[in-house]
């Protein structure tokens, strides 16, 4: 128990009881270790068509530097959540930057497809201790509607990552080639590691004993059969699965569809993340005024608008760069609005297992995501409609994890 865990009206412990205060750690740091994973996936994700053709694969199987880059995030972030919980936030954290460092550079130096997708799994184990940490030290350090605040000034911050990474990849592999976009991500990686180290502090106050395999797997069942927290859960896993639907799909309707440079796509992808950046703010700036129960619904309903318009307008009418990006800019408004309250809501459940339900909650998310990709990639032809509506699909589940929270006072 902790000043930011004790309810409402009830009487506060005497001053002398109380402990410390709880270290804050920078907002720039916890943009930085939470960026990092969503900059390094991003990176290829304009040069994947012409990957395949420099190490002479299907685009199916390039695609996998993708999708299975999201399954290391997933499988990740199920083994740090109840690790940090009983070592830490900050030794797991540093764990993860040297295996991240240590993918990217063999990623780098890959002489063939399947060297590139192991070394991408390698980046991904080790980028997302810093996504589900991040989250972890967030809750560690403020109460519920602050730490939602919080993720939303933090996650707008981190827009800028996937932003320029797809650009900065694109002009690195029209002018150098692919190779400087997987040694760029040493260029990031190496000094956030050092400022880890130096300027990171210890958040997590009193350790868990170490739960062993059988107890990881109780821990996660104990979270899973809470309602709130599986609704939470729905929530955003489906509305993070519209992202890589279209992260899928996208470059093969842009690039062989209507023939645009992976600049071009990289440009347009701008939009995408300014549409996220403006909900996140818009949710920092009003959660802890309206609340997480009803960002959720405003954000819910914004992400509902743009699946149908995505689906919509390959339908109705023929495909063009504006046509197709403009949903998805209409989602990532929607999604900005929402993740953040969903998230801290997920998180609050148990306060004492925070590590492990971001981590569950994450793993969740970027398995979704990986079976969007799959789903996009191998139904996509290139006109949009697919993708279209695998989008409209993760829009209705999360309709249905509202659901699911408000049926039990969420």
């Amino acid at each position: 128990m902790s000043p930011r865990d004790i309810p409402e009206g009830a009487s506060a412990p005497p001053l002398q009881a109380m402990p410390p205060p709880r270290p804050k750690p920078s907002i720039l740091l916890l943009v930085a270790m939470t960026g990092l994973g969503p900059f390094t996936m991003q990176m290829l994700i304009p040069s994947l068509p012409a990957l395949a053709i420099a190490l002479a694969v299907p685009y199916a199987t390039i695609q996998l530097t993708l999708t299975l880059f999201l399954v290391g995030v997933a499988v990740g972030q199920l083994f740090y959540g109840p690790l940090s919980d009983r070592f830490g936030r900050k030794p797991l954290l540093i764990g993860g930057l040297v295996i991240y460092l240590a993918g990217s550079l063999a990623a780098a130096l890959a002489p063939s497809a399947g060297f590139l997708i192991a070394a991408r799994i390698a980046q991904a184990l080790g980028g997302c201790a810093g996504l589900v940490l991040g989250r972890a030290m967030i809750r560690d350090s403020y109460p519920r509607e602050q730490a939602a605040a919080v993720l939303g000034y933090v996650s707008t911050a981190m827009a800028v990552a996937p932003m320029l990474s797809p650009l900065i990849g694109a002009l690195l592999q029209e002018h150098v080639g692919w190779r400087a976009s997987m040694l760029s991500c040493l260029v990031f990686g190496l000094p956030l590691l050092l400022a880890v180290r130096a300027r990171l502090p210890e958040t997590l106050a009193q350790p868990a004993p170490l739960p062993g395999l059988g107890g990881m797997i109780g821990a996660y069942r104990t979270l899973l059969r809470i309602p709130l927290f599986r609704g939470y859960c729905v929530i955003t896993a489906c509305a993070t699965s519209m992202f890589f639907a279209f992260a899928a799909g996208g470059p093969m309707v842009v690039v062989q569809g209507l023939g645009h440079s992976a600049t071009t796509y990289a440009v347009a992808m701008m939009a995408i993340s300014v549409g996220w950046s403006s909900g996140t703010f818009t949710a920092a700036r009003l959660v802890q005024r309206l609340g997480t129960a009803r960002m959720l619904r405003i954000g819910t309903v914004v992400t509902t608008a743009g699946g149908l318009l995505a689906l919509a307008m390959p339908a109705l009418a023929a495909p063009t760069l504006l046509l197709f990006f403009l949903p998805m800019a209409v989602v990532a408004l929607g999604n900005g609005m929402t993740q953040p309250s969903a998230i801290a809501a997920a998180i609050s459940v148990r306060p004492q297992l925070a590590g492990t339900a971001s981590g569950l909650l994450g793993s969740l998310q970027m398995g979704a995501g990986a079976l969007a990709t799959v789903l996009a990639g191998v139904t996509e032809s290139g006109a949009g409609l697919a993708t279209g509506a695998w989008m409209l699909a993760g829009a209705l589940g999360a309709q249905a994890g509202l659901m699911l929270v408000r049926r039990h006072g969420g």
